[in-house]
């Protein structure tokens, strides 16, 4: 009851600027297809500064973003390997922040603030059931509890991390910066943009709610848009590199750098409604492990739309599956609401 009242208590303090800003009548420029905001929310990831590639396109002088981004991850995974022993179960809710501000006619800056919930879940069953009646795995899922809160990783039978009680608190802080490289607003819809993030560690580790690195993360994101009789169609695309300090977590097996990138597709068909498909993918975070959950690259899957109840607010519906298997969470609600001024 306590980590859902906190819930409720962060959900007003983060969506009472929002809908200020719904309500405010300054003029604003209609939306193109964005890349959903979202990436690895494994656990042991989401620590880290990994970023959303974000839009290709900078926002105009003086115009504004907020956008509030909700992902909700199911995980679960129970595996060994010679020494080690690693359970990932329970649901993350991850509440964040997004803001992004026009400076000049090819800068942006921005920030993102993200609050960590961490509990047993209400979703075990409902994934148990749907795995059941498609034919699915269940990967041992139905051997557990359903409700459990259990993220720990046992090394020569030490426990280098375990978290087993609900919990909640701040996040690892971000500022953001974009720079316009090119950008063909005509018929050939094209747009290139330099990115780059620094993560502060603002959040409390013990819990993973964040890594105790600093993390500085660059990378160019690119979109390819077509106008047709059918509505817009666009690909877009990222990547980059992710360099970190030495955290808190699993410190002498955490990588310095890691790679990543993105790859989607949308279509505009009608004036509220956008369909889009997205892969994310990221290279090891850990080494020295036998572990796929911290060992292996991750690709995972995003798949849904935007809902445009205006040319400046829109809603983004997604589900995320894991397309390498444990690497990333089985599966993740993404919602994400984003308003321009």
């Amino acid at each position: 009851m306590l980590i859902f009242l906190t819930m409720k208590r962060a959900a007003i303090l983060y969506l009472a600027p929002l809908f200020l800003l719904l309500g405010t009548p300054l003029p604003g420029h209609p939306f193109d297809i964005l890349p959903f905001h979202t990436q690895n929310q494994s656990p042991v990831v989401q620590i880290f500064g990994l970023p959303a590639i974000s839009d290709s396109r900078i926002l105009p002088a003086g115009s504004k973003e907020l956008t509030l981004v909700l992902d909700i991850a199911n995980n679960y995974v129970d595996d060994s390997a010679r020494n080690e022993h690693i359970t990932l179960d329970g649901e993350t809710y991850r509440l964040n922040l997004v803001g992004r501000f026009g400076i000049g006619n090819r800068l942006e800056l921005g920030f993102e603030i993200p609050y960590i919930f961490q509990n047993g879940g209400v979703l075990d069953g409902f994934i148990e059931n749907y795995h059941s009646t498609f034919g699915f795995p269940q990967g041992g899922r139905d051997q557990a509890p359903n409700g459990r809160l259990l993220f720990n990783y046992q090394r020569n039978g030490a426990n280098l991390f375990r978290v087993d009680q609900c919990n909640s608190g701040l996040g690892d802080l971000r500022l953001t910066a974009g720079y316009q490289l090119y950008r063909d607003d005509t018929e050939g819809l094209r747009a290139l943009a330099l990115r780059a993030s620094l993560k502060a560690p603002t959040g409390d580790s013990n819990v993973l709610h964040g890594s105790g690195s600093t993390d500085l993360a660059l990378w160019l994101t690119g979109s390819q848009g077509w106008k047709t009789a059918s509505g817009l169609w666009e690909v877009y695309g990222g990547g980059g590199i992710l360099g970190m300090t030495k955290g808190n977590v699993l410190p002498d097996q955490q990588q310095n750098a890691v790679a990543f990138g993105s790859l989607g597709a949308g279509w505009h068909p009608l004036e509220w409604l956008t369909l889009k498909v997205q892969f994310d993918g990221n290279t090891a975070f850990y080494t020295d492990s036998d572990l796929v959950e911290l060992s292996s690259g991750s690709v995972q899957i995003v798949v849904g739309g935007a809902l445009h109840f205006s040319d400046r607010t829109a809603l983004d519906i997604g589900v995320s599956e894991d397309l390498v298997v444990k690497t990333a969470p089985d599966v993740v609600f993404h919602f994400a609401l984003r308003h321009q001024f």
